[in-house]
Protein backbone atom coordinates (compact mmCIF):
# COMPACT_ATOMS: atom_id res chain seq x y z
CA UNK A 1 0.00 0.00 0.00
CA UNK A 2 1.85 3.32 -0.98
CA UNK A 3 1.78 5.72 1.96
CA UNK A 4 0.55 9.43 0.35
CA UNK A 5 1.89 12.86 1.20
CA UNK A 6 -0.61 13.86 3.30
CA UNK A 7 -0.29 10.49 5.71
CA UNK A 8 3.44 11.51 5.86
CA UNK A 9 2.21 14.72 7.34
CA UNK A 10 -0.67 13.37 9.58
CA UNK A 11 2.30 11.26 10.76
CA UNK A 12 4.44 14.27 12.04
CA UNK A 13 1.02 15.12 14.51
CA UNK A 14 0.77 11.86 15.94
CA UNK A 15 4.44 11.48 16.71
CA UNK A 16 4.52 14.76 18.30
CA UNK A 17 1.78 13.31 20.43
CA UNK A 18 3.66 10.30 21.19
CA UNK A 19 6.54 11.94 21.86
CA UNK A 20 5.02 14.08 24.42
CA UNK A 21 3.51 11.01 26.53
CA UNK A 22 4.69 10.93 29.99
CA UNK A 23 5.82 6.97 29.74
CA UNK A 24 6.34 6.72 33.45
CA UNK A 25 2.50 6.97 34.05
CA UNK A 26 1.44 4.53 30.96
CA UNK A 27 -0.28 1.41 32.53
CA UNK A 28 1.07 -1.95 31.24
CA UNK A 29 -0.93 -2.99 28.33
CA UNK A 30 -2.07 -6.73 29.87
CA UNK A 31 -3.53 -4.49 32.35
CA UNK A 32 -5.63 -2.36 30.43
CA UNK A 33 -9.46 -3.32 30.34
CA UNK A 34 -10.37 -5.23 27.00
CA UNK A 35 -11.64 -3.59 24.18
CA UNK A 36 -15.11 -5.08 24.67
CA UNK A 37 -15.38 -3.38 27.47
CA UNK A 38 -17.71 -0.12 26.81
CA UNK A 39 -17.67 1.68 30.69
CA UNK A 40 -13.92 1.99 31.47
CA UNK A 41 -14.61 5.23 34.16
CA UNK A 42 -14.08 3.02 36.99
CA UNK A 43 -10.48 2.14 35.79
CA UNK A 44 -8.31 4.41 37.65
CA UNK A 45 -9.28 3.16 41.15
CA UNK A 46 -9.27 -0.33 40.18
CA UNK A 47 -5.85 -0.01 38.43
CA UNK A 48 -4.05 0.23 41.42
CA UNK A 49 -1.80 2.91 39.40
CA UNK A 50 -2.84 5.90 41.46
CA UNK A 51 -2.63 6.27 45.07
CA UNK A 52 -5.62 6.74 46.82
CA UNK A 53 -4.31 10.63 47.96
CA UNK A 54 -4.00 10.72 43.99
CA UNK A 55 -7.49 9.67 43.50
CA UNK A 56 -8.77 11.73 46.09
CA UNK A 57 -7.38 14.77 44.40
CA UNK A 58 -8.70 13.83 41.44
CA UNK A 59 -12.26 13.64 42.70
CA UNK A 60 -12.08 17.15 44.26
CA UNK A 61 -13.79 20.37 41.86
CA UNK A 62 -11.44 22.82 41.16
CA UNK A 63 -12.90 24.99 43.80
CA UNK A 64 -12.20 22.40 46.47
CA UNK A 65 -8.75 22.27 44.94
CA UNK A 66 -7.93 25.79 45.32
CA UNK A 67 -9.53 25.72 48.71
CA UNK A 68 -7.67 22.83 49.72
CA UNK A 69 -4.14 24.77 48.01
CA UNK A 70 -4.82 28.18 49.89
CA UNK A 71 -5.25 26.38 53.18
CA UNK A 72 -2.10 24.87 52.33
CA UNK A 73 -3.18 20.77 52.65
CA UNK A 74 -2.64 20.27 48.75
CA UNK A 75 0.63 21.19 46.91
CA UNK A 76 -0.10 22.91 43.19
CA UNK A 77 2.86 20.23 41.81
CA UNK A 78 0.96 17.20 43.78
CA UNK A 79 -2.33 18.37 42.32
CA UNK A 80 -0.73 18.69 38.87
CA UNK A 81 0.94 15.32 39.08
CA UNK A 82 -2.22 13.44 39.97
CA UNK A 83 -4.42 14.87 36.85
CA UNK A 84 -1.60 14.09 34.93
CA UNK A 85 -1.37 10.19 36.02
CA UNK A 86 -4.94 10.15 35.28
CA UNK A 87 -5.00 11.53 32.08
CA UNK A 88 -2.25 9.36 31.16
CA UNK A 89 -4.37 6.62 31.51
CA UNK A 90 -7.27 7.81 30.60
CA UNK A 91 -5.64 8.72 27.12
CA UNK A 92 -4.82 5.24 26.23
CA UNK A 93 -8.38 3.83 26.63
CA UNK A 94 -10.27 7.21 24.73
CA UNK A 95 -7.21 8.24 22.44
CA UNK A 96 -8.08 12.10 23.61
CA UNK A 97 -5.10 13.57 23.69
CA UNK A 98 -3.12 15.76 21.04
CA UNK A 99 -0.10 16.32 23.23
CA UNK A 100 0.88 16.11 26.94
CA UNK A 101 2.22 19.25 28.76
CA UNK A 102 3.76 17.50 31.59
CA UNK A 103 7.41 19.50 32.00
CA UNK A 104 5.78 22.78 31.42
CA UNK A 105 3.04 21.56 34.18
CA UNK A 106 5.12 20.75 36.67
CA UNK A 107 7.58 23.42 36.64
CA UNK A 108 4.54 26.14 36.71
CA UNK A 109 3.42 24.16 39.76
CA UNK A 110 6.85 24.13 41.47
CA UNK A 111 6.62 28.46 40.64
CA UNK A 112 2.85 28.04 42.31
CA UNK A 113 4.31 26.40 45.39
CA UNK A 114 7.23 28.50 45.72
CA UNK A 115 4.99 31.53 45.23
CA UNK A 116 2.66 30.08 48.12
CA UNK A 117 5.78 29.43 50.66
CA UNK A 118 6.74 33.07 50.13
CA UNK A 119 3.86 34.60 50.54
CA UNK A 120 1.40 32.81 52.61
CA UNK A 121 -1.67 32.93 49.31
CA UNK A 122 -2.48 31.73 46.38
CA UNK A 123 -1.63 33.81 43.25
CA UNK A 124 -4.89 33.82 41.81
CA UNK A 125 -8.57 32.55 42.00
CA UNK A 126 -7.16 29.49 39.57
CA UNK A 127 -4.05 28.85 41.53
CA UNK A 128 -2.27 25.23 40.59
CA UNK A 129 -6.00 24.41 38.72
CA UNK A 130 -5.22 21.79 36.31
CA UNK A 131 -6.91 22.58 32.90
CA UNK A 132 -7.15 20.73 29.49
CA UNK A 133 -7.04 23.27 26.24
CA UNK A 134 -8.86 21.87 22.95
CA UNK A 135 -6.27 21.99 20.58
CA UNK A 136 -7.42 25.00 18.10
CA UNK A 137 -6.68 27.56 21.18
CA UNK A 138 -3.15 29.17 19.90
CA UNK A 139 -0.63 27.68 22.64
CA UNK A 140 2.81 29.85 21.95
CA UNK A 141 5.34 27.75 20.03
CA UNK A 142 3.24 24.90 20.07
CA UNK A 143 1.46 23.37 17.02
CA UNK A 144 -1.62 24.24 16.28
CA UNK A 145 -3.34 22.60 13.35
CA UNK A 146 -6.90 22.32 14.33
CA UNK A 147 -7.63 19.12 13.10
CA UNK A 148 -6.40 19.97 9.67
CA UNK A 149 -3.30 17.48 8.00
CA UNK A 150 -2.44 21.16 6.15
CA UNK A 151 -1.76 22.89 9.22
CA UNK A 152 0.45 20.51 10.96
CA UNK A 153 3.34 22.38 10.70
CA UNK A 154 1.67 25.26 11.99
CA UNK A 155 3.60 26.63 15.13
CA UNK A 156 1.56 29.49 17.35
CA UNK A 157 3.55 32.32 18.20
CA UNK A 158 1.83 33.63 21.10
CA UNK A 159 -0.91 32.52 23.85
CA UNK A 160 -4.73 32.93 23.07
CA UNK A 161 -6.04 35.95 24.73
CA UNK A 162 -7.80 33.53 27.23
CA UNK A 163 -5.16 31.74 28.29
CA UNK A 164 -2.97 34.25 29.38
CA UNK A 165 -5.67 35.56 31.50
CA UNK A 166 -6.07 32.34 32.99
CA UNK A 167 -2.44 31.70 33.05
CA UNK A 168 -2.37 35.21 35.08
CA UNK A 169 -5.17 33.23 37.21
CA UNK A 170 -3.11 30.83 38.52
CA UNK A 171 -4.42 28.02 35.86
CA UNK A 172 -2.09 25.22 34.76
CA UNK A 173 -2.42 23.86 31.28
CA UNK A 174 -1.65 20.00 31.27
CA UNK A 175 -3.07 18.60 27.92
CA UNK A 176 -4.32 20.10 24.62
CA UNK A 177 -7.23 18.05 23.65
CA UNK A 178 -8.80 16.81 20.13
CA UNK A 179 -10.90 17.88 18.10
CA UNK A 180 -12.85 16.89 14.78
CA UNK A 181 -11.50 17.27 10.98
CA UNK A 182 -12.91 20.83 10.19
CA UNK A 183 -14.37 21.08 13.74
CA UNK A 184 -17.71 21.38 12.39
CA UNK A 185 -19.86 18.06 14.15
CA UNK A 186 -20.65 16.32 17.18
CA UNK A 187 -17.88 13.33 16.70
CA UNK A 188 -13.85 13.92 17.37
CA UNK A 189 -12.30 12.78 14.65
CA UNK A 190 -9.51 13.66 12.22
CA UNK A 191 -6.92 11.86 9.93
CA UNK A 192 -4.16 12.66 12.76
CA UNK A 193 -5.25 11.91 16.20
CA UNK A 194 -7.89 9.24 14.93
CA UNK A 195 -11.00 9.21 17.00
CA UNK A 196 -11.40 9.85 20.40
CA UNK A 197 -14.16 7.71 22.71
CA UNK A 198 -16.63 8.02 25.29
CA UNK A 199 -15.53 6.90 28.64
CA UNK A 200 -19.25 5.86 29.28
CA UNK A 201 -19.41 3.53 26.37
CA UNK A 202 -16.83 3.49 24.05
CA UNK A 203 -19.04 2.84 21.17
CA UNK A 204 -20.32 5.79 21.56
CA UNK A 205 -18.72 9.19 20.46
CA UNK A 206 -17.84 11.85 23.29
CA UNK A 207 -19.21 14.43 20.80
CA UNK A 208 -17.98 17.19 19.37
CA UNK A 209 -15.77 19.84 18.49
CA UNK A 210 -15.10 19.92 22.12
CA UNK A 211 -14.82 16.24 22.49
CA UNK A 212 -11.41 15.42 23.58
CA UNK A 213 -12.67 17.54 26.27
CA UNK A 214 -15.81 15.84 26.66
CA UNK A 215 -13.85 12.47 27.38
CA UNK A 216 -11.14 14.39 29.45
CA UNK A 217 -14.62 15.30 31.47
CA UNK A 218 -15.86 12.11 31.59
CA UNK A 219 -12.59 10.45 32.82
CA UNK A 220 -12.18 13.40 35.72
CA UNK A 221 -8.56 13.83 33.74
CA UNK A 222 -9.13 17.64 34.42
CA UNK A 223 -11.23 19.59 36.67
CA UNK A 224 -11.47 22.16 34.23
CA UNK A 225 -11.22 22.26 30.49
CA UNK A 226 -11.81 24.92 27.96
CA UNK A 227 -13.85 23.89 25.17
CA UNK A 228 -15.20 26.35 22.08
CA UNK A 229 -19.14 26.17 20.79
CA UNK A 230 -20.57 27.64 17.36
CA UNK A 231 -23.77 25.04 17.49
CA UNK A 232 -23.20 22.90 20.05
CA UNK A 233 -19.31 21.97 20.76
CA UNK A 234 -19.38 22.87 24.31
CA UNK A 235 -22.69 21.46 25.51
CA UNK A 236 -22.69 18.17 23.04
CA UNK A 237 -19.71 16.87 24.29
CA UNK A 238 -20.49 17.66 28.43
CA UNK A 239 -23.66 16.07 27.84
CA UNK A 240 -22.37 12.61 26.15
CA UNK A 241 -19.38 12.29 28.80
CA UNK A 242 -21.81 13.12 31.88
CA UNK A 243 -20.58 16.63 32.98
CA UNK A 244 -20.79 20.27 32.54
CA UNK A 245 -20.55 23.09 29.83
CA UNK A 246 -21.64 26.18 29.85
CA UNK A 247 -22.03 28.52 26.34
CA UNK A 248 -21.49 32.32 27.17
CA UNK A 249 -23.36 35.03 25.18
CA UNK A 250 -20.89 35.86 22.98
CA UNK A 251 -18.66 39.09 23.27
CA UNK A 252 -18.27 38.17 26.80
CA UNK A 253 -14.95 35.41 26.51
CA UNK A 254 -12.15 36.25 24.86
CA UNK A 255 -11.54 35.00 20.96
CA UNK A 256 -8.58 36.47 20.04
CA UNK A 257 -5.82 33.29 18.76
CA UNK A 258 -8.43 30.66 18.70
CA UNK A 259 -7.29 29.50 15.38
CA UNK A 260 -10.39 28.20 12.85
CA UNK A 261 -9.71 28.47 8.79
CA UNK A 262 -12.87 31.09 8.38
CA UNK A 263 -11.56 33.65 10.64
CA UNK A 264 -13.44 36.45 10.34
CA UNK A 265 -16.62 35.07 10.23
CA UNK A 266 -19.21 37.01 11.75
CA UNK A 267 -22.80 35.29 10.79
CA UNK A 268 -22.79 33.56 13.95
CA UNK A 269 -20.31 33.98 16.95
CA UNK A 270 -18.45 30.50 17.95
CA UNK A 271 -17.66 31.35 21.92
CA UNK A 272 -15.38 30.16 24.28
CA UNK A 273 -16.48 28.39 27.70
CA UNK A 274 -15.61 26.01 30.62
CA UNK A 275 -16.34 22.52 31.27
CA UNK A 276 -15.75 20.18 33.81
CA UNK A 277 -16.79 17.15 35.61
CA UNK A 278 -17.85 18.33 39.14
CA UNK A 279 -20.53 21.39 39.62
CA UNK A 280 -21.75 24.53 38.06
CA UNK A 281 -19.74 26.37 40.74
CA UNK A 282 -16.51 25.76 38.34
CA UNK A 283 -17.93 27.02 35.76
CA UNK A 284 -18.37 29.90 37.63
CA UNK A 285 -14.87 29.92 39.30
CA UNK A 286 -13.74 30.12 35.34
CA UNK A 287 -16.13 32.83 34.14
CA UNK A 288 -15.22 35.38 36.87
CA UNK A 289 -11.75 34.64 36.88
CA UNK A 290 -11.59 35.57 32.61
CA UNK A 291 -14.30 38.96 33.43
CA UNK A 292 -12.83 39.92 36.82
CA UNK A 293 -9.64 41.03 34.58
CA UNK A 294 -11.49 43.23 32.50
CA UNK A 295 -10.59 41.33 28.95
CA UNK A 296 -12.29 44.24 26.74
CA UNK A 297 -9.68 46.75 27.66
CA UNK A 298 -7.10 44.53 24.92
CA UNK A 299 -10.31 42.82 22.61
CA UNK A 300 -12.29 45.52 22.27
CA UNK A 301 -14.68 44.00 20.58
CA UNK A 302 -15.50 42.15 23.75
CA UNK A 303 -18.47 43.76 25.81
CA UNK A 304 -17.42 45.52 29.11
CA UNK A 305 -19.89 44.06 30.76
CA UNK A 306 -18.08 43.03 34.72
CA UNK A 307 -19.28 39.87 35.99
CA UNK A 308 -21.83 40.31 38.45
CA UNK A 309 -22.70 38.30 41.96
CA UNK A 310 -26.22 36.94 41.73
CA UNK A 311 -28.29 35.42 44.29
CA UNK A 312 -29.73 32.21 43.28
CA UNK A 313 -33.86 32.61 43.91
CA UNK A 314 -36.80 29.95 43.52
CA UNK A 315 -38.88 32.94 42.42
CA UNK A 316 -38.78 31.94 38.77
CA UNK A 317 -40.55 30.34 35.53
CA UNK A 318 -38.94 27.62 33.77
CA UNK A 319 -40.65 26.25 30.54
CA UNK A 320 -39.60 22.75 29.73
CA UNK A 321 -39.01 22.03 25.70
CA UNK A 322 -40.24 18.59 25.31
CA UNK A 323 -39.76 18.77 21.59
CA UNK A 324 -38.30 21.17 19.20
CA UNK A 325 -41.44 20.36 16.57
CA UNK A 326 -38.78 18.46 14.17
CA UNK A 327 -36.56 15.53 15.98
CA UNK A 328 -38.59 14.20 18.43
CA UNK A 329 -35.93 13.31 21.47
CA UNK A 330 -35.73 9.53 22.26
CA UNK A 331 -37.14 7.95 25.44
CA UNK A 332 -34.60 8.24 27.78
CA UNK A 333 -34.55 12.27 27.24
CA UNK A 334 -38.21 12.19 27.77
CA UNK A 335 -37.51 10.73 31.18
CA UNK A 336 -35.47 12.82 32.07
CA UNK A 337 -37.24 15.63 31.21
CA UNK A 338 -40.41 14.02 33.28
CA UNK A 339 -38.56 13.98 36.21
CA UNK A 340 -37.21 17.19 35.98
CA UNK A 341 -41.07 18.95 35.92
CA UNK A 342 -41.68 16.93 38.37
CA UNK A 343 -39.19 17.77 41.54
CA UNK A 344 -39.33 21.29 40.13
CA UNK A 345 -43.38 21.66 40.37
CA UNK A 346 -42.58 19.66 43.65
CA UNK A 347 -40.15 22.28 45.01
CA UNK A 348 -42.75 25.07 44.24
CA UNK A 349 -41.15 25.83 41.09
CA UNK A 350 -43.11 27.81 39.08
CA UNK A 351 -43.11 25.28 35.60
CA UNK A 352 -44.84 25.45 32.29
CA UNK A 353 -44.37 23.84 28.86
CA UNK A 354 -42.58 25.86 26.15
CA UNK A 355 -44.15 25.57 22.50
CA UNK A 356 -40.90 25.87 19.92
CA UNK A 357 -40.91 28.28 17.62
CA UNK A 358 -40.17 27.80 14.21
CA UNK A 359 -36.95 25.70 15.07
CA UNK A 360 -36.68 23.97 11.31
CA UNK A 361 -37.03 27.65 9.93
CA UNK A 362 -34.27 28.54 12.69
CA UNK A 363 -32.26 25.72 11.10
CA UNK A 364 -32.62 26.92 7.78
CA UNK A 365 -31.00 30.45 8.64
CA UNK A 366 -28.03 28.68 10.44
CA UNK A 367 -27.06 26.40 8.68
CA UNK A 368 -26.73 28.38 5.93
CA UNK A 369 -25.28 30.94 7.83
CA UNK A 370 -22.62 28.39 9.21
CA UNK A 371 -20.77 28.34 5.68
CA UNK A 372 -21.76 31.22 3.43
CA UNK A 373 -19.21 30.42 0.73
CA UNK A 374 -20.21 27.03 0.77
CA UNK A 375 -17.72 25.34 2.77
CA UNK A 376 -15.17 26.63 0.04
CA UNK A 377 -12.36 27.48 2.80
CA UNK A 378 -12.66 24.34 4.18
CA UNK A 379 -12.37 22.43 1.33
CA UNK A 380 -9.73 24.20 0.71
CA UNK A 381 -7.74 23.09 3.54
CA UNK A 382 -8.52 19.94 2.68
CA UNK A 383 -7.17 20.05 -0.65
CA UNK A 384 -3.90 21.63 0.36
CA UNK A 385 -2.35 18.07 1.88
CA UNK A 386 -4.97 15.92 -0.23
CA UNK A 387 -6.79 14.41 2.72
CA UNK A 388 -9.35 12.72 2.64
CA UNK A 389 -12.75 14.48 3.97
CA UNK A 390 -14.18 12.11 6.25
CA UNK A 391 -17.81 11.16 6.57
CA UNK A 392 -19.13 13.84 8.89
CA UNK A 393 -16.82 16.33 7.21
CA UNK A 394 -18.91 15.85 4.10
CA UNK A 395 -22.10 15.57 6.12
CA UNK A 396 -21.46 19.07 7.80
CA UNK A 397 -20.33 20.80 4.88
CA UNK A 398 -23.68 19.89 3.10
CA UNK A 399 -25.54 21.88 5.85
CA UNK A 400 -25.32 25.40 4.57
CA UNK A 401 -26.40 25.77 0.34
CA UNK A 402 -24.79 24.42 -2.58
CA UNK A 403 -23.51 27.67 -4.17
CA UNK A 404 -21.82 30.55 -2.08
CA UNK A 405 -24.33 33.52 -0.83
CA UNK A 406 -24.24 36.78 -2.24
CA UNK A 407 -23.67 39.71 -0.17
CA UNK A 408 -27.33 40.46 -0.49
CA UNK A 409 -28.42 36.74 0.42
CA UNK A 410 -25.83 36.86 3.53
CA UNK A 411 -27.45 40.19 4.46
CA UNK A 412 -31.14 39.19 3.82
CA UNK A 413 -30.15 36.16 6.38
CA UNK A 414 -28.75 37.80 8.88
CA UNK A 415 -31.67 40.15 9.03
CA UNK A 416 -33.90 37.32 9.48
CA UNK A 417 -31.52 36.07 11.80
CA UNK A 418 -32.22 39.71 13.72
CA UNK A 419 -36.06 39.82 13.40
CA UNK A 420 -35.73 35.89 15.04
CA UNK A 421 -33.99 36.70 17.98
CA UNK A 422 -36.30 39.44 18.56
CA UNK A 423 -39.69 37.73 17.95
CA UNK A 424 -38.17 34.28 20.68
CA UNK A 425 -37.28 37.10 23.04
CA UNK A 426 -40.53 38.79 22.47
CA UNK A 427 -42.32 35.08 23.20
CA UNK A 428 -40.10 34.62 26.41
CA UNK A 429 -41.68 37.94 27.66
CA UNK A 430 -44.84 37.83 26.85
CA UNK A 431 -45.09 33.90 28.54
CA UNK A 432 -43.09 35.10 31.51
CA UNK A 433 -40.51 32.35 30.54
CA UNK A 434 -37.00 33.13 32.55
CA UNK A 435 -35.41 29.75 31.49
CA UNK A 436 -35.94 27.02 29.43
CA UNK A 437 -35.05 23.57 29.91
CA UNK A 438 -34.32 21.14 27.15
CA UNK A 439 -33.05 18.26 25.71
CA UNK A 440 -29.12 18.47 24.53
CA UNK A 441 -29.62 16.24 21.81
CA UNK A 442 -32.23 13.56 20.25
CA UNK A 443 -30.43 10.69 22.33
CA UNK A 444 -27.82 10.71 25.22
CA UNK A 445 -24.96 10.47 23.18
CA UNK A 446 -24.49 9.25 19.50
CA UNK A 447 -23.10 6.27 18.24
CA UNK A 448 -19.57 6.56 16.48
CA UNK A 449 -20.30 8.01 13.32
CA UNK A 450 -24.02 9.10 14.12
CA UNK A 451 -23.81 12.75 15.19
CA UNK A 452 -25.94 14.42 12.92
CA UNK A 453 -28.89 16.71 14.23
CA UNK A 454 -27.89 19.45 16.40
CA UNK A 455 -30.11 21.47 16.37
CA UNK A 456 -30.88 21.53 20.14
CA UNK A 457 -27.88 23.47 21.33
CA UNK A 458 -27.65 25.09 17.89
CA UNK A 459 -30.74 26.86 18.53
CA UNK A 460 -29.52 28.93 20.96
CA UNK A 461 -26.31 30.08 19.14
CA UNK A 462 -28.50 31.49 16.76
CA UNK A 463 -30.34 33.05 19.50
CA UNK A 464 -27.63 33.83 21.43
CA UNK A 465 -28.74 32.68 24.65
CA UNK A 466 -26.41 31.63 27.27
CA UNK A 467 -26.71 27.84 27.98
CA UNK A 468 -26.00 25.27 31.04
CA UNK A 469 -25.77 21.88 30.34
CA UNK A 470 -25.35 19.37 33.07
CA UNK A 471 -26.00 15.80 33.99
CA UNK A 472 -29.50 14.22 34.93
CA UNK A 473 -28.33 12.22 37.37
CA UNK A 474 -29.95 9.87 35.28
CA UNK A 475 -28.49 6.65 33.41
CA UNK A 476 -30.06 4.64 30.26
CA UNK A 477 -32.02 2.04 32.37
CA UNK A 478 -32.68 -1.16 29.77
CA UNK A 479 -36.41 -1.44 31.74
CA UNK A 480 -37.50 2.41 31.87
CA UNK A 481 -36.12 2.72 28.38
CA UNK A 482 -37.62 0.09 26.56
CA UNK A 483 -39.06 0.95 23.37
CA UNK A 484 -43.23 0.93 24.19
CA UNK A 485 -46.06 0.89 21.55
CA UNK A 486 -46.24 4.16 21.32
CA UNK A 487 -42.58 4.19 20.29
CA UNK A 488 -42.59 1.42 17.77
CA UNK A 489 -46.02 2.98 16.05
CA UNK A 490 -44.32 6.45 15.93
CA UNK A 491 -45.06 8.14 12.61
CA UNK A 492 -42.08 10.82 11.63
CA UNK A 493 -42.83 14.49 10.77
CA UNK A 494 -40.22 14.59 8.23
CA UNK A 495 -36.66 13.09 6.99
CA UNK A 496 -34.50 14.48 9.87
CA UNK A 497 -36.97 12.94 12.02
CA UNK A 498 -37.50 9.23 10.82
CA UNK A 499 -33.50 9.01 10.25
CA UNK A 500 -32.93 10.29 14.39
CA UNK A 501 -35.80 7.61 15.59
CA UNK A 502 -34.44 4.68 13.37
CA UNK A 503 -31.14 5.25 15.53
CA UNK A 504 -32.85 4.40 18.75
CA UNK A 505 -33.73 0.45 18.37
CA UNK A 506 -33.82 0.52 22.20
CA UNK A 507 -31.48 1.36 25.27
CA UNK A 508 -29.29 -1.44 24.61
CA UNK A 509 -27.32 0.47 21.62
CA UNK A 510 -26.46 3.19 24.17
CA UNK A 511 -25.97 1.12 27.10
CA UNK A 512 -24.87 2.82 30.09
CA UNK A 513 -24.68 6.71 29.14
CA UNK A 514 -25.29 9.68 31.09
CA UNK A 515 -28.56 11.39 30.58
CA UNK A 516 -27.90 15.84 30.55
CA UNK A 517 -30.34 18.19 30.57
CA UNK A 518 -29.94 22.30 28.97
CA UNK A 519 -30.79 25.32 30.51
CA UNK A 520 -30.97 28.59 28.74
CA UNK A 521 -31.31 31.90 29.93
CA UNK A 522 -31.72 35.40 28.68
CA UNK A 523 -29.61 37.06 26.28
CA UNK A 524 -26.45 38.61 28.12
CA UNK A 525 -28.28 37.11 31.68
CA UNK A 526 -25.05 34.84 31.81
CA UNK A 527 -24.48 34.74 35.85
CA UNK A 528 -28.17 34.88 35.79
CA UNK A 529 -28.79 31.54 34.08
CA UNK A 530 -25.52 30.07 36.14
CA UNK A 531 -27.26 30.68 39.61
CA UNK A 532 -30.40 29.63 37.95
CA UNK A 533 -28.88 26.21 36.88
CA UNK A 534 -27.61 25.46 40.62
CA UNK A 535 -31.16 25.96 42.15
CA UNK A 536 -32.70 23.86 39.14
CA UNK A 537 -29.62 20.66 39.68
CA UNK A 538 -30.15 21.10 43.48
CA UNK A 539 -33.70 20.35 43.04
CA UNK A 540 -33.61 17.47 40.07
CA UNK A 541 -30.37 15.72 41.71
CA UNK A 542 -31.37 15.96 45.42
CA UNK A 543 -28.38 18.41 46.11
CA UNK A 544 -26.16 15.67 44.36
CA UNK A 545 -23.32 16.71 41.99
CA UNK A 546 -20.83 15.59 39.83
CA UNK A 547 -20.11 13.66 36.88
CA UNK A 548 -22.14 10.28 36.67
CA UNK A 549 -20.50 7.22 37.02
Amino acid sequence: MTIQNWQIQAQKGKDLLESSVPKQWLAPADQLPPVTQKNVTDFPRKSGLLTDRELGITELSATELTSGMGKGELTAEEVVVAFLKRSVLGHQLLNFATEFLAEEAIARAKELDEFYKANGRLIGPLHGVPISVKEHIGFKNKTCHTGYVAWVDRVTTKDAHLLQLLSKAGAVFHVRTNQPQALMHLCSENNITGKTFNPHNRTLTPGGSSGGEGAAVGFRCSPLGIGTDIGGSIRGPAAFCGGYGFKPTSMRNPMVGIEVAAVGQESIHGVVGPMGPASIEDLELFQKAIIDQEPWNDETSLVPLPWKTVTPTRDITVGIMWDDGVVRPHPPVTRALQLAKEKLVAAGIKVVDWEPYKHSYAWDVISALYYPDAAGLQREMLRKSGEPALPLSEWAFSYGRPNPLTHHETWKLQLERDIYRDEYNALLKSRGVDFIISPNYPGVAAVMGESHYWNYTAIWNLLDLPAVTLPSGLKVDPKLDALKEDHKNYAPRNEADEREWKKYEGPERYEGAPIALQIAGRHFKDEETLAASKILEEIIRDGKKGVVV
